[in-house]
């Protein structure tokens, strides 16, 4: 099975799909014959033609507008944002119309469209090149949201995205494009060789939505995390030795609510990391939704270890960023009951 990183699996999953299914489209800023910002559909247009993969106007509305109108006439578009923080042009088009089709078309319609886009912080992009917006989106009914932590999950989970009848947002930490990041900015950098989720197939595959992965198996504490925070958890349980069990919710939208809660009735404990902004983040959902369904079991307060309420920081990027330290101090604090 070849190695690939994050970059090569979803241009594999996109190359898959234009190969399988005529109705497939890919379109965005920059991304037929300059092969995207971060070169994830490099090859694309040269090999599927350009009435198949082909650029667009700096214009995130009209972008998803088109895709939605595609969608409604049974096309799958696959469009890029080139950075999570310019989808907010878009947002009109995806909670209002995309989200809302096929409910208001009493299924006549649907908008069967996968928008991509990477998101987060710890590569130097300041405040405009490091945002995290899932939780906007994982409040619209109507949308489903995903961002996976490895390649193996983000070819599989793209190609589930593109052949869902609902439009889906499909968020992809760029600090994990070539390889893994466990938070240590100043220790030399992993590729995604040798990493055993860097492993991919190179045919078809899919990983359903709503299926979260357990990474790590303990009895200590849960913790709940998703995107490049997978990896920071890891690390941050790996160095302070506490037997926490690590799942991947990989879909926030639909979420695996079962698996969390078979995990924090066997823990008592839970941890809940995302490198987004505190107030309103995805976090505080998660935090709802365990004291609900678990709270007869819970030996602790709830921990939520997020970013910070402020913009993302240039000059103190690593302070702002959820480090295995702060992860590490969080896990501590929920055995402290």
């Amino acid at each position: 099975m070849p190695s690939m990183t994050m970059i090569q699996a979803l241009n594999s999953a996109m190359d898959v799909m234009l190969e399988r299914d005529p109705n497939v489209l890919v379109f965005g800023e920059d991304v037929g014959y300059f092969g995207g910002v971060f070169r994830c559909t490099a090859g694309l247009q040269k090999k599927h033609g350009i009435n198949r993969v082909f650029d667009t106007p700096i214009a995130e509305g009209g972008i998803v507008g088109a895709a939605v109108g595609m969608g409604a006439y049974g096309l799958r578009p696959v469009v890029e944002i080139q950075f999570a923080d310019y989808i907010y042009p878009a947002m009109d088009q995806l909670t209002s119309e995309a989200a809302r089709l096929r409910y208001r078309s009493g299924g006549e319609f649907s908008a069967p469209i996968t928008v991509r886009s990477p998101c987060g912080g710890g590569i130097y992009g300041g405040q405009t090149h490091s945002q995290s917006p899932e939780a906007l989106f994982a409040h619209v009914c109507g949308l489903k949201t995903v961002m996976p932590s490895n390649p193996y999950d983000a070819k599989g989970l793209l190609i589930a995205a593109i052949e869902d009848d609902d439009p889906v947002v499909f968020f992809e930490p760029k600090r994990l494009y070539n390889g893994p990041f466990d938070g240590h900015h100043d220790r030399p950098v992993k590729p995604w060789s040798g990493h055993p989720l860097g492993e991919v197939p190179e045919g078809y595959y899919r990983i359903p939505l709503g299926q979260a992965a357990v990474l790590r198996p303990g009895s200590a504490v849960t913790v709940l995390c998703y995107g490049t925070m997978v990896h920071v958890a890891l690390a941050a349980v790996e160095e302070s030795g506490i037997d926490a069990e690590v799942i991947d919710l990989r879909t926030l939208v639909p979420l695996d609510l079962e698996t969390i809660e078979t995990s924090v009735r066997k823990t008592g404990r839970c941890v809940v990391v995302h490198e987004a902004t505190r107030t309103g983040g995805f976090g505080a959902e998660l935090s709802a939704q365990v004291q609900e369904a678990c709270f007869d079991y819970l030996e602790a307060p709830i921990e939520r270890l997020t970013g910070w309420d402020t913009p993302y920081p240039l000059a103190h990027e690593w302070h702002y960023f959820p480090g295995p330290a702060r992860v590490g101090a969080a896990l501590k604090r929920a055995l402290e009951y």
